[in-house]
């Protein structure tokens, strides 16, 4: 018998991803069982499942699941590459990364946003997640390079760090912008020339670090 948390996860792919642009089965079916609602405060749990971001405290915030669902799809994943991911947050995105890939990376400047999401993966038992409190705009390089990187927050270019760990035939998705708007930008890197689409506007929080905003 399902709980209310999964009838809230049902209906949420039924009526945000489905209804829109969501079509690769693997990433509805990872948002179908990913329990979000252990990702926000317990106050915020009857709001988990709606489409809209929500605060998780330090100034940052969890994506609505449509924005995890689109830019995750995006990056056309497999199952057996290793994904880099900027701006750990919640845990949310990495967790849903976690059952699609073999390997996450997830870097965070803000540690007790990074304590807080180690100790849900551990209780969800997402073993294939390393995570490390760093400035993500150096990337992670001991650990590259990486087949694909998805960076949650918005910066004023993207960080050349992260295009050298991205391998050939990589994919990286960044929102890049002002400190209020940004475009949503795909990066692919093929026979050693890289392209860039843009794919939506978004908000997103600052990219703060070395190679983004100074706060």
């Amino acid at each position: 018998m399902m709980d209310q948390y999964q009838k809230a996860r049902l209906r949420m792919v039924q009526e945000q991803l489905l209804s829109r642009d969501i079509v690769d089965q693997r990433v509805l079916k990872t948002m179908e069982e990913v329990p979000r609602h252990w990702f926000v405060d317990d106050a915020m749990r009857v709001r988990a499942y709606g489409d809209h971001p929500l605060p998780i405290g330090a100034g940052q915030t969890i994506s609505q699941p449509y924005i995890v669902a689109s830019m995750t799809q995006s990056l056309r994943l497999k199952g057996d590459e290793t994904v880099l991911e900027i701006g750990t947050g919640s845990g949310y995105q990495a967790a849903v990364l976690s059952r699609l890939c073999r390997q996450v990376y997830t870097v965070e400047r803000v540690n007790s946003l990074l304590v807080s999401a180690r100790k849900v993966f551990d209780k969800l038992r997402y073993y294939n997640i390393q995570a490390k409190f760093d400035d993500g705009t150096l990337g992670w390089p001991e650990k590259g390079p990486f087949d694909a990187i998805i960076v949650t927050a918005g910066g004023p270019e993207i960080p050349e760090p992260l295009v050298e760990q991205l391998s050939e035939n990589g994919r990286l998705i960044i929102p890049v912008g002002d400190q209020h708007v940004q475009e949503l930008q795909l990066l692919e890197k093929k026979d050693g020339r890289v392209t860039v689409t843009t794919l939506a506007g978004v908000r997103f929080v600052n990219l703060v670090g070395k190679y983004g905003w100074s706060r």
